[in-house]
């Protein structure tokens, strides 16, 4: 048995049922355990002494910095669709990127895609292939423009 799938499986129980009754931590500890059990040949868990200051990082200030850029490509998007004859200029932008960890690179390509007026279509090795409603240069200052943010602070998170 491993046991960082154990913690892992307990925690995620008590974070998704959201009770302190014995019962439930009786049944989460049960489940946690046969899980742990079942996967510990598949998934190789491991924690490290960073895991948890990237997590507060993650969660204190990637989360507000996520949500707040969300909300200005919003309104961004929102005014091109009601206030007629903006320019929109639509493109790809090929960007490096220097994370270098996989679970990086798929944060900031989920991120790019969950913002309104992008999506990152492709990742290959350091570069994200991203399809943007309004290029707004080079691929650089494309990148430096949106989510230049978003890498800084993930690679504070995870590396």
């Amino acid at each position: 048995m491993s046991f960082s799938v154990f913690i892992v499986s307990f925690f995620t129980w008590l974070l998704l049922t959201w009770s302190v009754e014995w019962q439930e931590v009786v049944i989460g500890l049960v489940v946690s355990l046969v899980i742990s059990l079942i996967f510990t040949k598949y998934y190789r868990i491991k924690f490290n002494g960073k895991f948890i200051p990237g997590l507060f990082k993650f969660l204190f200030v990637y989360i507000p910095v996520f949500v707040w850029e969300m909300i200005k490509a919003n309104l961004d998007v929102a005014s091109r669709v009601l206030v007629p004859g903006r320019n929109v200029k639509p493109g790809f932008v090929k960007v490096k990127t220097a994370l270098k960890g996989d679970v990086a690179k798929l944060t900031l390509a989920n991120s790019i895609t969950l913002t309104p007026g992008t999506i990152t279509f492709d990742v290959v090795d350091d570069e994200l292939y991203v399809h943007w409603i309004d290029v707004a240069g080079t691929d650089e200052e494309s990148k430096k423009s949106f989510y230049d943010k978003f890498e800084k602070i993930l690679k504070g998170v995870y590396e």
